[in-house]
C-alpha cells in the first residue's frame, strides 16, 4: 500500500471530513467526533487516493464486485471502480436501497450487480457494521457470494466483531484512532 497516498488521504480526511462535537451516529450510538467522508470523497484527489488504496484490498481478496448501502457506499464504490478501470481490473459495482423502488424496475439493488460473483460490501465509515451487514444480506438474498467487508475508516466500535460473527473477512484503510491522532497533530 502506498504510504504516500495513505498519508495524503489522511490529511484530506482530517481537513475536510473530521468534526469534534457530540453527534448521534447511524448506529444510534453517540460520539464526540464525526467523520463525514463524503466531504472528502467528492473531491477529485481524495476520490483518486481512496480508490487506489481500496483497490489493493479488493484485489488481495479476489473480489469481483463491490457495493453497499446508499448513500454512504456510493462515492467510495465509484472511487474503487474508477481505480479498477485505470488498472485494467475487472470489477462490478452496485448499491443497495433501504427499500425497493415503487416504480421502474422496482429494484432493491441498483447498478451492475450480478449473482454468483465473489462480493465485498463496502462503507466509507464503519461503527457497528449494521449498514454493511444490511447490504451483505440483500446481496446474498440476490445470489451474491459475499465474502468480505471493507471500509475507508474503521471506528473500532464493534464493526470488526460483527463482521467476524457474520463470517466476513474485514479490511480497512484507516482507524478512527488514526484520524483522531492526525487531527490532534494538525492542531499543534
Amino acid at each position: 500500500m502506498s504510504q504516500q497516498y495513505r498519508t495524503e488521504l489522511l490529511q484530506i480526511l482530517v481537513r475536510e471530513s473530521y468534526f469534534e462535537r457530540e453527534v448521534t451516529l447511524a448506529s444510534g450510538k453517540t460520539s464526540n467526533y464525526y467523520l463525514d467522508c463524503r466531504r472528502a470523497l467528492f473531491l477529485p484527489r481524495a476520490a483518486f487516493l481512496a480508490g487506489e488504496l481500496l483497490l489493493e484490498l479488493v484485489e488481495a481478496a479476489g473480489i469481483e464486485q463491490i457495493g453497499g448501502m446508499a448513500v454512504a457506499a456510493i462515492p467510495v464504490t465509484d472511487a474503487v471502480l474508477a481505480a479498477a478501470y485505470r488498472h485494467g481490473v475487472e470489477l462490478r459495482g452496485f448499491f443497495v436501497r433501504k427499500e425497493a423502488k415503487t416504480h421502474g424496475l422496482q429494484q432493491l439493488i441498483e447498478g451492475a450487480f450480478k449473482p454468483g460473483l465473489k462480493t465485498a460490501v463496502i462503507d466509507d465509515t464503519v461503527t457497528t457494521g449494521g449498514s454493511a451487514l444490511d447490504a451483505a444480506a440483500a446481496a446474498r438474498n440476490a445470489g451474491a457470494d459475499v465474502t468480505a467487508a471493507m471500509a475507508l475508516v474503521e471506528r473500532g466500535e464493534g464493526g470488526r466483531e460483527a463482521f467476524t460473527r457474520a463470517g466476513l473477512e474485514y479490511r480497512w484503510i484507516f482507524t478512527g484512532d488514526e484520524i483522531r491522532a492526525a487531527a490532534a497533530q494538525s492542531r499543534k
